[in-house]
């Protein structure tokens, strides 16, 4: 594939389902629990507004969901959209203790999303963005292309590196770089701190932000990419049992419509805009 000085836009969905709420919020209660069960009918939405637009996209996807509804997934690959890794039950690598766990954790999942794609996936995201010292180097063993969970760059992807060393003593000790591509996420491009509510005993995560707002907040990101980074690639974060409500979805469609509109914007799976970039490239 031939590189490109366009811009790309790459629309990424967390598939969690019901494993967020079991594992992050430790649900027991039917009530909340059911929030993850109607991820399963916003993907249903989502899939026919991607193919109304001809978009392919990426979904990262914990192996609980694929256990857990086989069939949603199934119709997500069949419909030409790329599957991530996304851990198992949602765990975040920081809080697995060690490589061991880390590893098994890894290797679950992947055996849960081969069993209904039939496809190894080549891209990972971390649980809520945290990577253990042990992280990387796993997914270079496990011969993965791409990661999706740094945020040293914006629009930007650069190589991951390993074995970095550092205290709060002495100035900071890069490790060195390695063949694994980074499309850089962030908080301000994700959907579930701003849009979605949850009560803890120690804390309240408000959300419930109007649409409008969250739509100006990506389309300034977007439109300073098209403008001051030709060739930049936009990296937009979404939960099917977030972005999927109505009022929400039809901002999302918004978004679409005002990207499709500019010149020499495209859509892209991460997968694809991975491989194009890395081609001739080496850390």
């Amino acid at each position: 594939m031939e590189r490109s000085d366009q811009c790309t836009v790459c629309l990424s969905f967390d598939f969690d389902a019901i494993s967020i709420w079991l594992n992050n919020f430790k649900a027991t209660s039917p009530s909340k629990i059911s929030r993850g069960e109607f991820g399963v009918v916003a993907a249903a939405r989502l899939l026919d507004l991607l193919d109304r637009y001809k978009i392919k996209s990426t979904w990262f996807v914990p192996g609980h969901t694929a256990d857990t509804y086989p069939q949603a997934l199934a119709e997500v690959y069949s419909r030409g959209h790329e599957v991530g890794h996304h851990g198992y039950c949602h765990e975040n690598p920081l809080g697995l203790g060690s490589e061991v766990e880390e590893r098994r954790i890894l290797e679950k999942g992947l055996a849960s999303l081969e069993r209904v794609t039939g496809a190894r996936p080549v891209g990972y995201r971390s649980p809520s963005w945290d990577l253990s010292p042990f992280s990387l180097g796993l997914l270079m063993e496990y011969g993965f292309l791409y990661d999706s969970s740094l945020m040293g760059n914006d629009f930007v992807p650069y190589w991951c590196r390993t074995g970095d060393r550092f205290d709060r003593e002495s100035a900071y000790q890069f490790g060195r770089t390695v063949e694994l591509v980074e499309l850089p996420v962030t908080w301000g491009l994700d959907d579930f701190p701003v849009f979605e509510y949850v009560s803890m005993p120690n804390k309240v995560y408000p959300g419930l932000r109007s649409p409008d707002e969250v739509y100006q907040i990506w389309t300034g990101d977007f439109d300073y990419m098209q403008r001051d980074l030709p060739g930049g690639v936009f990296t937009l974060t979404m939960h099917p049992q977030v972005i999927g409500r109505g009022h929400r979805l039809l901002m999302l469609e918004r978004l679409i419509e005002h990207m499709l509109v500019q010149p020499g914007v495209r859509f892209m799976r991460m997968g694809d805009y991975a491989r194009e970039w890395k081609a001739g490239r080496k850390p």
